[in-house]
């Protein structure tokens, strides 16, 4: 059996495996085939809609670093559904909102604010808004805004597509769904991971680690995403 050490190693490398890893592979990259069913789509796909929404957040590693940093020192259960509560209004009202009336945002600059969430809710995890500014920012605030540039991050790949305007709110809705089905089968994954972590002494070493190592991800994600909004 791995000892307490050897798992906590394993976490931390996965997490900047995660930030490293190309973002055509992850985060808002498409496949060939959903790129294939997308373009091809016809009427109303509830069902494959839906899989392709939990399958994004699902492999999208940016929306799950947040999500961790989210969850990291939240204990009761009232606490986390809040707060994801809050989260997916959030990306749901941009999601639909820039789908439905043709926003156009620029994919590289949400995707680097959105590495900028991950930055944020690790240093906001290591008090460092209470270190250097003396008071936290209202954290239900700042999910909320955030979850609003996450939610952009998805309208900019499904613009991308064109998809045709017969049963596009039904699709989209499905889409949503489907993410929501993924959100809530990673976070139980994310749950069950702290809470175990929780019963350990080293959990505060653990703690500290791991939203550095969150921090090192976006930052890595944001100078990734900048690079690209330059050379493209």
């Amino acid at each position: 059996m791995l000892s307490r050490s050897t798992l906590a190693y394993l976490l931390h490398a996965i997490l900047l495996l995660l930030a490293i890893v190309s973002v055509e592979s992850f985060a808002h990259g498409v496949d060939d085939s959903t790129r294939s069913f997308l373009e091809n789509n016809t009427g109303v796909q509830i069902i494959p809609f839906m899989y392709i929404g939990a399958k994004h957040m699902l492999t999208g590693y940016d929306h799950l670093l947040f999500l961790v940093g989210v969850l990291f020192f939240l204990h009761r259960s009232k606490d986390v559904l809040l707060y994801v509560s809050m989260f997916t209004l959030g990306h749901s009202l941009t999601l639909m909102t820039g789908v439905l009336a043709n926003i156009q945002v620029n994919a590289y600059l949400i995707d680097a604010i959105i590495g900028l969430s991950v930055v944020y809710k690790g240093f906001d995890n290591l008090g460092g808004f209470k270190h250097f500014l003396g008071h936290q920012p209202n954290p239900k605030i700042a999910v909320l805004i955030f979850g609003l540039f996450h939610g952009f991050g998805l309208a900019t790949k499904i613009q991308e597509f064109e998809l045709p305007s017969e049963g596009l709110m039904t699709n989209l809705l499905s889409f949503n769904f489907g993410v929501e089905l993924g959100q809530l089968l990673a976070l139980m994954f994310i749950l069950l991971a702290i809470n175990f972590w929780r019963k350990f002494a080293s959990f505060d070493r653990f703690a500290q680690t791991t939203n550095t190592a969150l921090m090192s991800a976006g930052f890595m994600l944001i100078g990734m995403q900048l690079t690209g909004y330059f050379v493209n």
